[in-house]
């Protein structure tokens, strides 16, 4: 487990909603929590878009008693005595993280809320108005639990965060599929999404979906691949030697041999030594062509270096390596595509179905259509 006393609200929630995300996808709903506190931080979520400001509070709570174990989380301004500042807390880290997430969020604190900020600890018998009645109990008793009953706070948010990655889940959100779009404007609105600010992992994965989605229009509709196979995508956590292929992305022969791979990178440059170690993969098949892709700047490469490699290989396998940019690479593919909508709807549909893409990148891809 994670030294949490190191990080802040905001890299604490981030680590445990990766693994609150992994634990949704694999089903695994296990929690040491008793059933009081879980009826109650249940009853905290059902309602949470309701009664954002009580979860919200709840939740930098604990947050803050995994960071300083030894605080009273009870006393939760600076004011009182031992206290601290809860709200500060999270208008800085707390309430940005849950937006971002696509969960119930406050414009800016959960303690803008009245009966929340009176200058009390939030013991049993909090004078604060918390309404209904229901909620001030399921939140008082919680508070009771994790500061008195030794609840473990780290389970506490984790069986949080997966009740809240459940019920957004449930909303399925509709992700846009643009159609008319200029073959310039459907590179911009990549970029974009490629390299927007991202609090969750996943971004990496975007250039990547994207190739695939080219190539998907392309197995239909270029000569060139008249016969062959186009692999289905590997986990973004799998490793090339694991997953027995040769690249990010592969076509190949219909005897299954490899044809044609391609390496993707995000914001990492092509260097001599990523040929070859691409070439540790591909060179016992017959492989007509393997690319290298980035989207990162190949200004200050050291091209005769890479390009001494790429005639080395050519000599001595007769493959074509190629090294080139993601966006001018997706801009040639799409030249050769009777309609570039079509990849829009096969980037789209990855973005739906690939595990490693989070609900910030499907918004985030909404966000940035909406101002094209």
């Amino acid at each position: 487990m994670a030294n949490y006393q190191e990080l802040n609200h905001r890299e604490v929630l981030q680590l445990i909603y990766d693994e609150a995300f992994e634990c949704v996808s694999n089903s695994d709903d296990s929690t040491t929590l008793s059933e009081e506190l879980k009826e109650n931080i249940d009853y905290l979520i059902q309602h949470a878009e309701r009664n954002r400001g009580v979860y919200t509070v709840f939740l930098t709570l604990v947050v803050q008693k995994l960071i300083d174990p030894e605080q009273d989380i009870r006393y939760h301004q600076a004011q009182l005595e031992g206290g601290f500042a809860g709200r500060i807390k999270d208008a800085t880290y707390v309430t940005p993280f849950l937006r971002d997430m696509g969960f119930p969020a406050m414009s800016s604190s959960g303690w803008l809320t009245r009966s929340l900020e009176q200058p009390h600890p939030y013991t049993l018998d909090y004078p604060g108005k918390i309404t209904p009645i229901a909620s001030k109990e399921a939140f008082l008793k919680c508070v009771d639990h994790v500061q008195c009953k030794g609840a473990d706070s780290h389970e506490v948010v984790l069986y949080m965060l997966k009740l809240l990655i459940k019920q957004r889940n449930s909303h399925d959100i509709q992700i846009a599929k643009p159609h008319g779009l200029s073959i310039a404007n459907i590179i911009k609105i990549l970029e974009k999404h490629f390299t927007a600010r991202y609090s969750s992992f996943g971004a990496s994965r975007l250039p990547t979906l994207a190739i695939y989605a080219a190539y998907q229009c392309m197995m239909a509709e270029v000569s060139r691949f008249n016969g062959k196979v186009l692999c289905p995508l590997e986990s973004h956590t799998s490793a090339d030697s694991q997953s027995g292929q040769i690249g990010d992305v592969q076509v190949n022969y219909p005897d299954g041999n490899a044809f044609e791979g391609i390496e993707v990178k995000h914001k990492i440059p092509i260097t001599v030594d990523l040929i070859r170690l691409a070439y540790q993969k591909f060179m016992i098949f017959r492989t007509n062509r393997y690319y290298l892709l980035t989207t990162a700047n190949m200004d200050s490469a050291d091209w005769e270096s890479i390009n001494r490699e790429i005639d080395s290989i050519a000599h001595t396998h007769g493959c074509q390596v190629i090294v080139n940019g993601v966006y001018s690479t997706l801009k040639y593919y799409l030249r050769l595509l009777n309609d570039p909508a079509e990849f829009i709807d096969h980037y789209v549909e990855l973005l739906k179905s690939d595990d490693s893409i989070k609900y910030e990148q499907q918004k985030a891809w909404n966000d940035i259509v909406s101002h094209i």
